[in-house]
């Protein structure tokens, strides 16, 4: 039984494995599917502390993931802090140089790695900077031909060791979890997680108020457990005693589609271009998701039309939520208030396309420019602050960093928002995202979401291009679903945002692409076409008078 009082991770798997011993954990993976019950799980969780232990892990040291969803991924989330290390999921979707800063930087001690991943891996490990890795272990039961050394398999690194550990009594500021944030606009900033961050976190997600998790649910995280711990699904899911479903090395739709249908899932989590991607399978196949009750969608704004595709056409609610990697990550979540089960469905979708209500536990405000806190009125914005028990005060060894993001332990998202009179929030941009256009804002996740709901719009991003008179001007960028006749659409693109918004919010122009680039994360990597389309003559001459602001 686990001791002490401290607010740790322990008690969760210690209570799932007593009371739903058999409850299951389902795994896809390459050497076929996986199925044991929490019963097994906590048997070798214990096994893995044992090896851990043998290796001469000890308390602090930082062990690594560079894994897919798994549920030797998942072992690693109990295992590794619940003996006093400290978890370090990294994201294998980073360039080389920032893994090799990563890993240095966290001064990781034994990293597992999925087998699809060696070759990544083994590209950015070719580097002193991994010269304190003591340790590569493969997630499978055998290893694959590497150059990684010294290495071994998941498997036998396990095998032997006894199913009884002696967890010890930690305490809450015990470090068990590390994230880094994806580093667009420099290195990677390391985020620390206590013990008593990620039980905090857990319980707040737990009720309606949060994900509303229960025994009942059968949840897959399709958010990669590389990122902010899956939004602590794999932790939220073994306090409800929930089944969990992994659904392994690079899910395709049809791979998403089968697993909900088999597996029963009730409940999955990913970005918006995960479930876009479903949705265009589903177009040309048969999809049985009459298991499915919500979808839990954040990483950056869901389209409105989204949201009211999955309703009308397959009774599944969209629950659009919003967080950071500084915050473990969950923030908000947009839960319909009592009294709204009347309101009409423009207005139901409006409310659940906004990043929602704060969740219990954390307090925010909205600073304007001037630096005073914006009303609740629904149209003034300002940048978001939070804080709370789950929510980091520090950035790792980045002091630098500290001093702009943090005050008086308040975390500056980044994010533009409007707060309306009820307590919606609203993320209109990032505040780099935001266009200026002769001394207005446009907010291009407005524009975005409303490309999306255009038919044959099957991926759309807008970006500010710099303009000679009016400082910027906004270009979409559409990628067409397959067999779109281009002239058409882009004809249709035009008329739906003139028919929705301000002369001067329409695109100076459209251009069809083949895939809209991806951070590390599956967001739109709007840097990336802002650089490459850094030039003026992208719009220049193309703004009438009339279609533009009036100059400041």
């Amino acid at each position: 039984m686990p001791g002490g009082s401290s607010q740790t991770l322990r008690p969760f798997l210690w209570r799932a494995e007593r009371l739903f011993e058999d409850r299951e954990i389902v795994s896809r993976t390459l050497e076929g599917q996986k199925r044991y019950g929490y019963g097994e799980y906590a048997d070798r969780v214990a096994q893995l502390a044992n090896a851990l232990d043998d290796a001469g892990i000890e308390h602090g040291d930082r062990v690594a993931t560079f894994c897919w969803n798994d549920h030797w991924h998942f072992e690693t989330y109990f295992g590794v802090p619940s003996m006093g290390a400290q978890l370090h999921t990294i994201n294998p979707l980073l360039p080389d140089h920032h893994i090799q800063y990563i890993v240095e930087n966290a001064d990781d001690q034994i990293l597992f790695v999925s087998p699809s991943l060696l070759e990544k891996l083994e590209g950015a490990a070719d580097d002193e900077a991994f010269d304190g890795v003591q340790q590569f272990v493969v997630t499978s039961s055998e290893v694959p031909d590497t150059s990684l050394d010294p290495v071994t398999s998941y498997e036998d690194f396990v095998a032997g060791h006894d199913t009884d550990y002696d967890w010890p009594d930690l305490s809450g500021d015990q470090p068990a979890g590390m994230c880094y944030t994806s580093g667009t606009t420099g290195k990677p900033k390391g985020v620390e997680y206590t013990q008593e961050m990620l039980w905090g976190h857990t319980m707040a997600t737990l009720p309606q108020s949060g994900l509303d998790l229960g025994a009942d649910d059968v949840v897959m995280p399709l958010v990669p457990m590389f990122h902010v711990n899956a939004w602590g699904l794999p932790f939220t899911c073994t306090a409800a005693g929930a089944k969990h479903v992994y659904p392994g090395p690079s899910p395709e739709p049809e791979d998403v589609a089968r697993l909900i249908e088999e597996e029963g899932v009730t409940v999955t989590a990913g970005v918006p271009t995960v479930w876009l991607g479903l949705l265009e399978y589903a177009k040309e196949n048969e999809v049985d998701l009459s298991s499915l009750d919500r979808i839990v969608i954040g990483g950056s704004a869901a389209p409105e039309s989204l949201i009211e595709t999955y309703d009308k056409q397959f009774d599944v609610t969209v629950l659009h939520a919003w967080g950071m990697t500084e915050m473990s990550p969950l923030g908000t979540a947009s839960h319909l208030k009592p009294g709204m089960d009347d309101i009409s469905d423009d207005e139901r979708y409006a409310k659940r396309a906004k990043q929602g209500l704060l969740v219990p536990g954390l307090e925010m405000k909205v600073v304007g420019d001037d630096g005073t806190e914006v009303p609740w009125n629904g149209e003034d914005f300002g940048e978001l602050w939070v804080k709370g028990p789950w929510v980091t005060q520090e950035y790792f060894e980045r002091p630098e960093a500290n001093e702009e993001d943090f005050e008086d332990g308040w975390l500056k998202t980044g994010d533009v928002v409007t707060v309306d009179e009820e307590g919606y929030v609203k993320i209109v941009d990032r505040a780099k995202d935001v266009i200026k256009s002769g001394g207005e804002w446009i907010s291009s996740v407005e524009l975005e979401n409303a490309l999306m709901a255009v038919d044959d719009v099957a991926e759309a991003t807008v970006i500010g291009v710099p303009h000679e008179r009016w400082q910027e001007r906004p270009v979409a960028f559409v990628v067409p679903s397959e067999g779109a006749d281009s002239d058409a659409l882009k004809e249709a693109v035009l008329a739906t945002i003139e028919a929705e918004y301000p002369k001067w919010w329409v695109p100076d122009d459209v251009l069809f692409i083949e895939e809209v680039p991806k951070t590390a994360t599956g967001k739109f990597d709007k840097k990336v076409l802002r650089e490459e389309y850094a030039d003026e003559s992208l719009v220049e001459g193309k703004v009438p008078d009339e279609a533009a602001p009036e100059d400041e």
